[in-house]
């Protein structure tokens, strides 16, 4: 028989390992530890829920208990693993010590707020990052029973997705960040401005080019002062400043890691023996794609190479479809800087082609009708991880 199987995290990338190993093998034992309800639950629909209504356990498609019996599996919810005894094989659990044959390490990515939050504003700021924070968000909605008044800090993935979101779902949405265009890292400035205008379009107000310089309760409201001295008033903020690797209990068990993550090779092994890791936490052979095709395509390779069958990871030419259908955009960022950006279009139909300094194209971005070539402009693009 293999050696028991210990996952840390019911993410998708925790739970889409395991389906993976037990649709090759039915009887191998699976133990999965989340330290939060372990609920399945598709993680995309948390920025669309809000514009359709959905509540939480409408989000949900298994409770924690469906899943152990889908997948003949122990799931162990609410458990917080303290630290990794590489050398025992076992998990430190309070005051249990328990045993792994092999783990993989599934444990994401957390959001980094820039700032403290203060204390008495912990039921007014948030974060969303699974589904345990959008049940604490939507009740926070509906205790105002009315709409909104939500100050977003950050114009990344997050933050414009949420923003346009929010705005279908009929609240008041204001967006702070310091960039001067939304969506900086995925689109180049045109483009950014086209998504920014689209947003600005459905009612979303707009303070880019500044800094959060305060948060405080004022009244009844959460005041925030931004760095040139203007102020907002929100009833709710939503900081979505970027996500950083859960590396915490790996570096404490000497396993290799840095800010990018977790260092595995193509086979997904980690610097120490038995352990493995996948998904947010991990990064491939240099390379840490915090998207759903990377992590689909890591949890089949780890499945197979867990099975018998050593499978490197490889990633294609994938494109990121961003969820704003106000203004719709895809990107694929190029891998490295530009020699130029080409860009074609006009009005929201835009796009703009990465090219080195050979011409060849190495990544692209695209806005409204133009979306429609992510295919065509994914077949000529260089894979991610070959």
């Amino acid at each position: 028989m293999s050696a028991p199987l210990t996952i840390l995290g019911t993410g998708m990338a925790g739970l889409g390992l395991a389906r993976q190993l037990r649709s090759r093998d039915p009887e191998r034992p699976i133990t999965l530890i989340t330290a939060d309800s372990g609920d399945e639950y598709s993680k995309p629909l948390l920025s669309t829920g809000f514009a359709k209504r959905m509540p939480p356990e409408r989000l949900a498609t298994r409770s924690a208990l469906a899943v152990a019996a889908q997948l003949n599996a122990v799931v162990r919810t609410h458990t917080r693993v303290d630290a990794i005894d590489t050398a025992a094989r076992e998990l430190v659990i309070g005051a249990e010590r328990l045993a792994y044959g092999e783990l993989v390490l599934a444990t994401g990515a957390a959001p980094r707020p820039p700032f403290t939050i203060p204390k008495t504003l912990a039921s007014r700021v948030f974060t969303i990052n699974d589904l345990d924070d959008y049940r604490r968000f939507h009740a926070a909605l509906a205790a105002l029973e009315r709409p909104a008044r939500v100050a977003i800090v950050g114009a990344g993935l997050v933050g414009c997705e949420f923003a346009n979101d929010l705005r279908a779902g009929g609240h008041a949405v204001a967006v702070i960040a310091p960039e001067s265009t939304p969506l900086q890292r995925l689109l180049p400035e045109p483009l950014g401005k086209v998504l920014g205008d689209s947003l600005a379009e459905i009612g979303i107000e707009w303070q880019l080019g500044r800094s959060l310089q305060t948060l405080a309760e004022d009244g009844g409201d959460v005041r925030l002062v931004l760095d040139d001295g203007h102020g907002l008033d929100a009833d709710l903020v939503l900081v979505a400043t970027g996500l950083t690797p859960r590396t915490a209990l790996a570096a404490a068990a000497g396993l290799e890691t840095s800010t990018a993550g977790v260092h595995v090779d193509r086979y997904l092994q980690t610097s120490v023996a038995g352990v493995r890791a996948l998904g947010d936490v991990a990064c491939v052979d240099g390379v840490n794609a915090m998207y759903v095709q990377p992590l689909q395509a890591s949890a089949k390779a780890l499945a197979a190479t867990l099975s018998g069958t050593p499978t490197p990871v490889s990633y294609g030419a994938w494109p990121i479809l961003v969820k704003t259908p106000a203004c719709p955009v895809v990107s694929l960022p190029p891998g490295k800087t530009p020699a130029r950006w080409r860009i074609e279009g006009e009005g929201q139909a835009m796009s703009a082609l990465a090219e080195d300094e050979d011409g060849r194209l190495i990544g692209f971005a695209l806005t409204g009708d133009s979306v429609r070539r992510k295919v065509e402009l994914a077949r000529a693009a260089p894979a991610l991880l070959v």
